[in-house]
């Protein structure tokens, strides 16, 4: 199998785009993550596209041709990829088995979403019914906003299976406000959040669904945004004129899917996801103890809990408690979610699962704000889903040796 070293990275800003188009996105997603390496596109064997709500939210299909359309990128292997809101993750791993299989030796994963109005609004109800078509269809009945109907069950779950208090999962949200504060990127990095904060129904903290215990803090964010990651084999780096000593390699690689149906899934124990990620510390050759550094995909602050036991720093049951004890914070024992995770950096969709690589490779580039830097870290992990804990792809990066 070919090494695979991520060349380049390039992200927005995670928010409003305002009046940006996605046909605008996309340009820019190309052209600056090239300009990150001084090259052009037209030096891109192929590509992968991705996105959630182009459809539902634009009625706009055959994204891979508005990649085709940015100068450079025109008459090459190209495809749209979904898979919930795994599909960035998805466009990576796409690249990846397009290099492997000999489709060239460089590819550039897109992952976008524009989910707000040029002016900046976001429709709440609207969103959140194009959300839900990522749902079984029998788990819709009676729900307003699908998803965190669903993860308030969820976490409801959660909490009593394990003991676990909604103030233990709100120390999740506040170390990641407190890590968006420093990151320049982040939709939330002027709010300021407190425990005290987080868990006072007041403002615009509230339950979501009546008897259940998901509070406006524990989501995250409805987002415009924008990611692109450049992959390449060792022969595409010496192309690019890229020394590979100076890249992160994506070490290890895992990919899989757990019923849709609400019936046949173990959502406290995911098989698929974790799965995915004992696959790819396997290939990687290293076990969840040599990470230093992860971004998992906290959707709500369950997941950032579920994502640290999937991801191997905690037993099923400990990942609140992890974060509790302070064991998640930059300078601790992983910093997870450095980046301020979907809840406080934001959530676009489909450039979700881009933006978690390209940020752990940051982190072993010595590359992110100094006070979100883990130091001396030689491997982080991501962890991204879609659906209802359904569509899993995790990475392992190795820094450059």
């Amino acid at each position: 199998m070919k090494p695979i070293y991520i060349a380049a990275y390039h992200q927005s800003r995670f928010g409003k785009l305002l009046s940006l188009t996605q046909a605008e996105m996309i340009r820019l997603a190309v052209t600056d993550t090239c300009a990150e390496i001084g090259i052009t596109a037209d030096q891109l064997d192929s590509g992968s596209i991705a996105a959630a709500c182009n459809f539902s939210l634009h009625q706009q299909g055959l994204l891979a041709g508005l990649l085709a359309g940015v100068p450079g990128m025109a008459a090459k292997p190209l495809e749209a990829v979904e898979n919930a809101c795994a599909s960035g993750g998805q466009a990576v791993l796409s690249c990846i088995t397009k290099l492997q299989a000999g489709m060239g030796e460089t590819a550039i994963a897109v992952g976008l979403e524009k989910m707000r109005d040029a002016e900046g609004r976001a429709d709440g109800k609207r969103v959140g019914e194009a959300l839900g078509y990522f749902s079984d269809p029998t788990e819709r009945e009676g729900k307003t906003f699908v998803f965190p109907h669903i993860f308030a069950e969820i976490m409801q779950l959660y909490m009593k299976t394990w003991n676990v208090s909604e103030a233990d999962l709100a120390t999740i949200a506040v170390q990641e406000y407190a890590n968006a504060r420093h990151n320049p990127f982040a939709q939330m990095r002027s709010v300021e959040l407190t425990v005290e904060q987080a868990m006072t129904i007041a403002g615009p903290n509230r339950y979501l669904v009546e008897g259940l215990p998901l509070k406006t803090y524990d989501c995250s964010q409805i987002t415009d945004g924008y990611a692109a990651i450049i992959v390449a084999t060792e022969e595409g780096l010496v192309r690019l004129g890229i020394d590979k000593h100076d890249c992160v390699q994506v070490a290890g690689w895992g990919q899989a899917v757990d019923p849709l149906q609400h019936q046949q899934r173990q959502v406290l124990e995911p098989i698929g996801a974790y799965k995915a990620m004992n696959s790819a510390y396997a290939m990687a050759g290293i076990t969840p103890a040599e990470i230093q550094a992860a971004e998992i995909h906290d959707c709500f602050t369950v997941m950032g809990a579920l994502g640290t036991e999937i991801l191997g720093r905690a037993r099923p049951g400990r990942g609140a408690a992890y974060w509790a004890d302070g064991n998640a914070a930059p300078g601790s024992e992983c910093g997870i979610n450095t980046s301020g995770g979907l809840i406080a950096k934001g959530h676009p969709v489909g450039a979700t699962g881009i933006a978690m690589i390209g940020w752990a490779a940051w982190q072993l580039l010595q590359k992110v704000p100094a006070p979100l830097q883990v130091k001396a870290a030689e491997h982080a992990a991501t962890f991204n889903i879609g659906g209802p804990v359904c569509a899993s792809v995790c990475t392992v990066l190795r820094g450059p040796q």
